[in-house]
Order: C-alpha cells, then structure tokens, then sequence
C-alpha cells in the first residue's frame, strides 16, 4: 500500500513538473502579461455599437416607434403588436456582456488597467445604463453584477447616479494616467473621451430638467464650464467605424437579405415640406425609375396595405446607412449644440439659444456631407425652420428628431421629453391610437427576478408599452 501510494505522488509531481515545463515552453515572449483590458474594451465597442445600431433596438422597434423607418412587410412591429420577448436584447447584452466587461476593467488591479481605462469604462458603463433607463425606466443600477436578484432603482436614482459616476470618470482620465489601446472609437486620445463624458453630462441634465430642474441646471454648469470641454466638431464624435463583412454594419448585413424596412413616409413627407437636402441622404429613389421621386412607407399598417404600396415604388434607407462601413454615430456634435440650445433656452447656461440651434443643424447638414453654405443658409432661412423662442421644445425637438435620424434610441427618449414633432399612430395599430411611451420588460425578470421586478413595477406603473417614464413629464 504504501510503494502504490508512494508512485502515485511520483506521479502526481512529474504530471506538475511536466505541465510547468509545457506552460514555460507555451510562452509568448513578445505577448504582453496582461491582455486584457484592450481586449475587453475593443469587445464593448464593438457589442456597443451593434446593440445601438442593430435590428433588435433600433429599425425593428425604435426607429419604427418615432417613425424614421417603416416596415412593409412582417409589419407587427410597426402596429406595436410585440410582447415581453420583443426586447430582450438590449437588456440581456447591456448587463450579461458591456457592464459585465466594464465591472471588469475598472476592478482589475492598477497594474492591469491604468485609471484611463477605468475612466473610459466608467464612461462606456454610464451610457450603456442611461440606454437601459431610456427604454425601460427602473432598471438594476446599484445592485446591477453584484447580486443573483439585483434591486431596481428609479429611473431619478439612475440618472443622478450616473451624473456622480461621470464626475468619476472625468477625474480619472488625464493624459498623464498612461496609454490605451484598444480603443476603436477615439484611439486612445484622452482629451477626446473627457469631452465625451461632459457631453453625456449635459444629456442627462435635460433628460431630468422637467423634474429636478435645479439639479439640472447645476448638471448643467459643472458639464459646460469643466475644462476638458464638451464635443465641439464633427471630428469628435463619438462613433464606431465598421469595415466589411463580417465586421460590417448591422443595417448593411440584414439588407443583404431581408427587404422588409422603408425610410418612413413622415420622414419624407417633413424634409419635403422643408425643403430639406438631407433627403437624398436619408432615402434611395424607388426601385422602379418611372416613379422618379422619394416615397416614405406609411407606418402601422397591415401586412396587406403595407405590401401593396409596392416594393419596387418605396424608397429604402439612403445608402449612408446601409453600406458595410456605415458607421454607427453613438453621441453627435449636433446633439451637444441642440443640447447647449435647450439649456440656453431654459436659462441654465449663458449662450445664444438661436445661434446654438442654428449651428446645430448646421452641424448635422455636414455631418451627412452638406455643406454648401448659401444652401444651409437658405434652409435657415426658412420661416418654417426659424427658432421659435416661444415654443423652443418645437423647434429644437422636430429639428434634433431630423438630426437623429438612424439612431433610434435616442431619437425615441427625445421625441417622448420634447414631444415634437407630433406622430400619429397608424391605422392598423394596437394600443387604441396610442404610441410607444416604453419598452417591456424582458419575460424572464418574471421568472429570475421576481421580487425586484414585482416592486419595480409596483412604483413605476404597469409593465405596458403606455406607461409613461419618469422622465416624460408630458
């Protein structure tokens, strides 16, 4: 017994000594020793940016709900005929894998990750929650990858939390923390991600300026005066660039093989009334050349009517948004200058409100490769396209929603706390002439998450797609 024992361990030592033999040998000298960080923040923009831009969250729901895109066929989207496994996706991808990831870098050891990649981290995590709050009101926040059952907190707890979390990341973010790599967005450039992080600041304090305008307007202050700046060209944007397949843009793959969407008949029918030229930019002429000009597909239709306005006689998104390396615009220059119009216009901020919307639309016009300038002045010029400082929610929410167009998400929080331009449901919808206030829940917080779920919903109002936000005062 004891010379069987005694091989055994021999064994036993010879299998060790052999597999730290192999683990030596199997050793890339020229690899790095900690990996990870790079790789885990490549992964978050690239998953960030599909979920933003993909089918799920933005042209099959979305971009259908602010009427930027139609559907003509498989039309139950469009007539908000869903139900709680329809948006999943944004939900299971924004905690099971970017704030996974992100909980990651910004708890590895400082010799893993410098503070720079917590900064941006921290950034990435606080736009992947305000995506998350946006749809779905009281979500995981506190409590979101450190608990089985994560408690929901409301959506007024979220955005202050994240206003405290971008404070974070801006001071962890300098350009002396140390290189980034990895990072497919801004290339490392720190001064570029500390504009990003105000930026996203002063998106927050208008989200909540209906409800706590002094902590919006304070919000407000600290993001436009803090040194790092804010945004403030088309070449600071924050966006993901894709390449070709199978690296390409989510659009661009599902045309590939599906013809099931058109650029919306509202869409067109506004650019049209306001002589817009963004509309080349925004549709493709019909298929068939006699029809000879721009025709939006109406929305909220039956698969019947939305079939027989014809395939051939309907325009398709522009190609903009449709070629493999489209990119997916996360965060605009337009954005931040309507932004800074609006909190100039509520009087949080010193600034020439008009001005700033102007330049807004200005932004936007060279964004999509306009810029002529007796033609964007024109179009300024237009009584139609004029501030309006009596009604500066109209002017600034109809043109932002212009502006918007493509990014869904964003597009839709901003229609629902502005209220412009003014949509109608279509015929064939669901919700008894309402439109979409939300997104359900996922099915599976009722199974996993009970507790949380039952109480969540218990404050913020029935599980519905009408349940208005906390935010959607109006």
């Amino acid at each position: 017994m004891l010379k069987k024992l005694s091989y055994i361990l021999l064994s036993a030592l010879a299998l060790t000594s052999c597999s730290d033999t192999l683990d030596d040998i199997n050793k890339n000298p020229n690899a790095t020793e900690t990996p990870l960080a790079p790789f885990l923040l490549t992964g978050t923009l690239k998953q960030g940016a599909d979920l933003y831009w993909g089918s799920d969250n933005n042209f099959n729901s979305s971009l259908l709900f602010v009427q930027h895109w139609a559907k003509v066929q498989y039309t139950e989207p469009d007539r908000y005929d869903v139900s709680n496994n329809s948006f999943t996706y944004l939900w299971n991808a924004g905690y099971s894998t970017l704030i996974t990831d992100l909980n990651t870098i910004l708890n590895f050891p400082d010799q893993q990750a410098n503070s720079n990649y917590k900064g941006i981290a921290l950034t990435l995590r606080s736009w992947t929650f305000l995506l998350l709050t946006d749809a779905y009101g009281s979500i995981p926040y506190k409590e979101a990858g450190l608990k089985v059952t994560p408690a929901y907190n409301t959506q007024k707890e979220v955005y202050t939390g994240l206003l405290e979390d971008l404070k974070r990341a801006q001071s962890l973010l300098a350009t002396t923390n140390g290189t980034v790599t990895g990072d497919l967005a801004y290339k490392g450039n720190i001064a570029k991600w500390k504009k990003l992080v105000n930026s996203l600041r002063l998106r927050i304090a208008l989200r909540i300026s209906d409800r706590e305008p002094a902590l919006a307007k304070q919000a407000a202050i600290e993001a436009t005066t803090d040194a790092a700046g804010l945004i403030s060209s088309n070449s600071e944007i924050f966006q993901f660039v894709y390449t070709s397949s199978p690296q390409q843009n989510p659009a661009s793959a599902w045309f590939e093989t599906r013809d099931d969407f058109r650029i919306s008949k509202t869409v067109v029918d506004k650019l049209k009334e306001l002589s817009d030229p963004r509309l080349p930019v925004y549709a493709q002429l019909p298929s068939d050349a006699s029809v000879g000009k721009y025709v939006g597909g109406a929305n909220g239709l039956s698969n019947s009517d939305a079939n027989s306005q014809g395939f051939a006689k309907t325009s398709k998104p522009g190609s903009y948004f449709l070629t493999s390396a489209s990119p997916a615009i996360l965060v605009s220059y337009s954005e931040v200058l309507f932004n800074l119009s609006e909190a100039a216009a509520r009087g949080y901020i010193a600034g020439d409100a008009e001005q700033l919307y102007k330049s807004a639309i200005t932004a936007s016009f060279n964004q999509f490769g306009i810029t002529n300038a007796t033609i964007i002045s024109d179009y300024l010029d237009q009584p139609i396209v004029k501030y309006d400082a009596a009604n500066y929610a109209k002017s600034i929410g109809t043109q932002k929603w212009i502006a918007f167009f493509g990014q869904g998400l964003d597009a839709f929080a901003e229609w629902r706390r502005l209220d412009y331009p003014a949509l109608t449901a279509g015929p064939a919808t669901v919700l008894d002439g309402q439109l979409p206030s939300r997104f359900f829940y996922p099915g599976t917080e009722q199974s996993l998450n009970g507790t949380s779920y039952q109480a969540a919903v218990a404050a913020q109002g029935k599980d519905l797609l009408t349940t208005k936000l906390w935010f959607d005062t109006k």
